[in-house]
């Protein structure tokens, strides 16, 4: 009866072990806080854009930043997009130097 009690204890100590080494690992990679799921389909105003972020999962996106502070993600496979990203990029450069 004791075997079986130090058995059933070394077996709970080793899944809290295992439990604590997951967490950490994957606690210390960064994750992005939003990731978009939703795209929008309509157009947006590329003067009102400052910012933008791509990703690829869960969807293959790209996220808009207004001057509002707000978040958009749309398609990257629109044209418009592609001149928005364009245009955002020339600004930072002109603003870098």
């Amino acid at each position: 009866m004791k075997l079986h009690a130090a058995a059933l204890l070394v077996t709970f100590l080793l899944g809290i072990f295992l439990v604590q080494m997951v967490e950490g690992s994957v606690g210390s990679q960064s994750m992005r806080k939003v990731s978009c799921v939703n795209l929008t389909t309509r157009q947006l105003n590329i003067r009102n854009l400052i910012s933008y972020e791509k990703q690829q999962l869960p969807v293959d996106a790209v996220m808009f930043i207004n001057r509002m502070g707000i978040k958009i993600c749309v398609s990257p496979h629109q044209k418009w997009v592609q001149t928005a990203i364009k245009k955002i990029d020339q600004r930072r450069t002109t603003q870098g130097k």
